[in-house]
């Protein structure tokens, strides 16, 4: 069987592998469940790459994505589900209903209008699905599978919609200092169970200022991993040139360090 550029040949490469006579074994004996926590790896790989500005691995990533997506379409097609082409459907008859402004009327749209309208799409397209009943309300859609700091967003973004939020940032930066002193209470009273939720709402209230400064928690936190491993990477480097190692040396000594390479971050170009 060739490579090749149409979509198709990765659906029959998907077939044969799950092949029950002549495939392999262990593409055989995945299911949904299976595939999820690699589904969830490989979107994370294509972010790390987009951060990176890697391009060629961008594409090799989006092709395991790519094929995370025609591995589940084909386990539904062999349970007479759906198949990758239902899913194709799907999401093209998606996308022109929720672009009105392009594939219909033609109307100028502003980016805010075109947002609200796309939300107001998404909330008709649910109420045609279903009425609302017992323990489905306004933030029911939203995966709880999601990383945390994503739905924390999604589900105050979603609140926002009808009105339940702060009309300026500084009003969330009082809110995470409030936080921060539950959090000093929790440390006193020696509570494992409370400080662990007074740290979530924390987080949580560092998530809702990020979206009110249309930052990304995400990206944010991967940028200041990033920085934590450059800067302490700079730490061993230069213990390693007087022959010494970072548990050898005391926090004093690798403060110092720290702030040496962020000064050296600070002058480069």
């Amino acid at each position: 069987m060739q490579p090749s550029h149409d979509a198709g040949r990765l659906v029959e490469i998907l077939a044969a592998l799950r092949n029950p006579e002549t495939g392999c074994a262990w593409d055989r004996e995945q299911t949904f469940e299976t595939i999820v926590p690699f589904t969830i790896e490989e979107s994370y790989e294509v972010a790390d790459a987009v951060a990176r500005g890697d391009m060629d691995n961008l594409k090799e990533e989006l092709g395991d994505l790519l094929l995370q997506v025609v591995f589940q379409a084909r386990i539904a097609e062999e349970l007479n589900l759906f198949d990758f082409g239902a899913v194709v459907q799907a999401v093209t008859e998606k996308m022109i209903r929720r672009h009105p402004h392009v594939f219909g009327t033609g109307l100028d749209l502003t980016a805010d209008e075109i947002k609200a309208l796309w939300e107001k799409i998404k909330q008709d397209e649910k109420s045609a699905k279903h009425n609302a009943g017992p323990g489905e309300g306004l933030l029911a859609d939203i995966p709880v599978a999601l990383p945390g700091l994503t739905r924390a967003v999604k589900l105050q973004a979603k609140a926002s919609t009808v009105g339940f939020d702060w009309n300026d940032p500084r009003l969330v930066i009082e809110k995470i200092r409030e936080e921060t002193g539950e959090i000093e209470v929790a440390l006193d009273s020696r509570d494992a169970a409370a400080l662990a939720g007074e740290i979530g709402d924390l987080l949580f209230a560092v998530a809702n200022l990020a979206r009110h400064v249309t930052t990304d928690p995400e990206g944010a936190i991967r940028l200041a991993n990033a920085k934590f491993e450059r800067r302490f990477r700079f730490i061993e480097e230069e213990l390693a040139r007087v022959g010494r190692a970072p548990g050898t040396a005391t926090l004093e000594e690798m403060e110092t360090l720290w702030n040496t390479a962020k000064a050296v971050e600070q002058v480069l170009p």
